[in-house]
């Protein structure tokens, strides 16, 4: 396999903090020959907070220098948030192909045997009317409980730092559907956010009946029907670089670089809007 050539796939994976992670994992499943550029935009995490006008300024900024600074193939908003808010003026002012990750509702709303089915985000994706057009759009038929916490964000990213996780923090984020009756509970939960996949076995320990479903695979998929066809660099697989970059100041740095070393990265540097100009 080491020496089997393929076709390059230079793509931006760029999010609020590391979950996106979870996204690069599922692309690189299905695609190998993806030469994965991470950023994450610590300065401003969590994102599920922030305005709409600022997040859709300070993603295209950021994504402007990106693609000055990088030779890309193509970019996944690997952030549900932003992706909701953004993606269209994205669009419109990058000329590269580019992924959003939204809500899983239409696949949940299908695998529901109950129809009733719960959204697990943060607080800006419950309340995006991109996100009330998804369940309008595929989920008529069913009950949508919106769960909207910033704290769960918070929870994985520092499992995946420090390797440590509360589930007394993550039952109190899961109490509004641990206190409904069993036959108002929900059979399928949708993980709204790019971090939670990381404490996707915590939340199945709380909530065991319930399947969860989040939008990697799917993700994975899109970028192999994207650029099926398309001339690219060739490479061998060995060869791919990881390269992996933050704004503002990372606290913890040893510690972020080894998890970002589990995920095949090599490096991990700071990144400064002044320097694509």
């Amino acid at each position: 396999m080491s020496q089997q050539k393929l076709k390059l796939k230079r793509i931006l994976f760029f999010d609020s903090g590391v979950g996106g992670l979870s996204i690069c994992q599922a692309v690189k499943k299905i695609n190998p020959d993806v030469e994965p550029v991470y950023l994450f935009d610590n300065e401003c995490f969590p994102y599920g907070e922030k305005s709409e006008s600022f997040l859709i300024s300070r993603v295209r900024a950021i994504l402007d220098a990106a693609v000055k600074k990088f030779e890309l193939s193509g970019i996944i908003v690997a952030c549900n948030t932003a992706s909701t808010v953004a993606l269209p003026d994205l669009r419109d002012h990058i000329k590269l192909p580019i992924i959003g990750v939204v809500p899983a509702i239409k696949p949940a709303a299908a695998l529901s045997k109950k129809k009733i089915i719960a959204l697990l985000a943060t607080p800006g994706t419950i309340n995006r009317k991109y996100t009330q057009e998804l369940i309008r759009n595929y989920a008529s038929d069913c009950k949508v409980i919106l769960i909207g916490s910033a704290k769960l964000a918070r929870i994985a990213e520092n499992r995946l730092t420090c390797g440590n996780v509360d589930e007394t923090e993550v039952a109190g984020v899961l109490s509004e559907i641990t206190e409904l009756p069993d036959s108002e509970r929900p059979d399928v939960i949708v993980l709204g956010c790019t971090h939670y996949p990381f404490v996707a076995d915590v939340i199945h320990k709380i909530l065991p009946d319930c399947q969860l479903v989040d939008s990697g695979i799917a993700i994975g998929k899109r970028v192999d029907s994207l650029f099926a066809g398309e001339t690219m660099l060739p490479v061998e697989v060995d060869k791919i670089e990881h390269k992996a970059f933050y704004l503002g100041e990372l606290q913890n740095y040893d510690d972020r670089f080894k998890m970002f070393e589990h995920f095949g990265f090599t490096s991990l540097s700071r990144f400064s809007l002044d320097d694509a100009i």
